[in-house]
């Protein structure tokens, strides 16, 4: 979580592998511990189910093609439960959260807020109220307090972003396209320069975090939009969007889409929708593509360029988990899997995922890794190996080490933003200027 809402994206601190990684919820107890209740995705959706307290299954509380978040509360007396859910509009985005009441029985899901936002409530005690806060991509965020049958009590409050608009900002605009499948929707949100030019037209660049436990798919506003909004005043087009194997929030079969194929299970989609954009976008140039990416994103966005070295012009990828065989075993096993052999009697595991220092060779466009040098998330030695792979190649690339910093950059990273800007300027929007001069390191305090 950051601040009031979900930010998916995480761009200030940027998200650790494993962060979001819930699969699981803590039981909720009820009738003085004697009863439970159990989430889980045994369906291939993430359900709520009652049990007693020696283990047997009572009956489900919700059964259906959507995503339980969370229990907010339960009010035996009236003998409901609040919970957050996901999904359960088929005319919504399907990552966007809303709170929901459901009878201790089991019944229907009764949707308690408003429709077409993402909501993130907080339930009192008793569960007779709770406070919504409320916010899309392209909506100012806010909060109310609603009353537990779904009458909203009064509005608390409204972030004031007038100074943001004077300022020039605009909104993102969400958009859905098609998964490389042609069937599965995908969905994303485009930033576009303040001074955005339909008659123009604009490179792109695709800001990537592959996932399994989260997509870089923007659903609620934040302020901290650094490498989406901020880079696209550099005059180019963002965007954010999911791909198949990205997010723990829909299918089972969406969520393993990458099971045995942790390296290139996401670029495909990737690629698609960007082709899809430009073809209902004239304003965007195929011809000049970009990708970016932190961590998984690092990976992602290195392995994009290597893959599809005729599509992907330019990548800036940072601290990137670019060989899982040196990163943390238990979330490269968990998510792509061991393969379980039995000879003779002998049982072995074999364990092997592709890597990017494989492809260092497909190398044709402009690639700049960033790594800090104490990395105590994805060790440095990941980007090194592709750094080695890439010399061996005969290839050339830009690398820049930030000394003294963990996985988020730390006080380097606004030199690191300037640096990226550089690289884009020059090699994605063609407009740079290589005079000497000094980066200001602006105040933030």
């Amino acid at each position: 979580m950051q601040g009031r809402h979900r930010n998916r994206l995480d761009q200030d601190h940027h998200l650790r592998k494993g962060k979001d990684l819930r699969e699981y919820r803590n039981p909720f107890l009820i009738k003085d511990g004697k009863q439970i209740i159990h989430w889980s995705e045994r369906n291939g959706w993430a359900n709520l189910y009652l049990y007693d307290s020696d283990g047997k299954l009572l009956r489900n509380l919700t059964e259906g093609a959507f995503h339980i978040e969370d229990v907010l509360g339960v009010n035996e007396k009236e003998g409901y439960i609040l919970l957050s859910a996901c999904g359960v509009s088929k005319d919504e985005n399907p990552y966007q959260m809303h709170t929901f009441r459901v009878p201790l029985a089991g019944g229907a899901l009764k949707q308690l807020d408003m429709d077409d936002m993402d909501v993130l409530s907080t339930a009192c005690d008793d569960a007779r109220y709770f406070v919504a806060n409320y916010s899309r991509v392209d909506c100012t965020p806010a909060v109310a307090l609603y009353g537990a049958a779904g009458k909203k009590v009064l509005d608390l409050e409204t972030a004031d972003l007038s100074l943001l608009f004077e300022a020039g900002y605009k909104f993102p605009e969400r958009f859905k396209v098609k998964a490389a499948d042609g069937v599965t929707d995908l969905y994303g949100a485009m930033y576009k320069p303040y001074d955005f030019d339909s008659t123009k037209v604009y490179p792109i660049c695709d800001y990537v975090y592959p996932g399994p436990q989260v997509e870089a798919n923007n659903i609620s506003w934040s302020k901290g939009f650094t490498r989406t909004d901020r880079l696209a005043q550099l005059g180019m087009i963002v965007i954010t969007v999911g791909n198949r194997g990205g997010h723990p929030n829909r299918s089972k079969w969406y969520r393993n889409y990458g099971y045995g194929n942790l390296r290139d299970y996401g670029l495909e989609d990737q690629k698609y929708a960007i082709q899809q954009l430009g073809a209902r976008c004239p304003f965007i140039d195929l011809d000049r593509v970009g990708i970016h990416g932190h961590s998984g994103g690092g990976f992602m966005s290195t392995a994009a360029i290597l893959k599809y070295p005729d599509f992907f012009k330019v990548a800036v990828s940072c601290a990137g988990n670019h060989d899982n065989s040196i990163y943390n075993r238990w979330w490269s096993e968990q998510h792509h899997g061991i393969l379980e052999k039995i000879e003779k009697g002998d049982t072995s595991f074999v364990y092997h995922i592709e890597t990017n220092p494989q492809i260092a060779s497909n190398l044709k466009g402009h690639l700049m890794l960033v790594h800090g040098d104490i990395d105590n998330n994805v060790h440095p030695a990941n980007t090194i190996r592709v750094v080695n792979a890439l010399i061996r190649a005969n290839k050339r690339f830009d690398m820049l080490l930030l000394p003294g910093q963990r996985h988020g950059f730390g006080d380097m990273n606004e030199y690191f933003f300037w640096r990226m800007a550089d690289y884009y300027s020059e090699w994605l929007i063609g407009d740079s200027e290589r005079a000497r001069v000094d980066i200001i390191q602006l105040n933030n305090d």
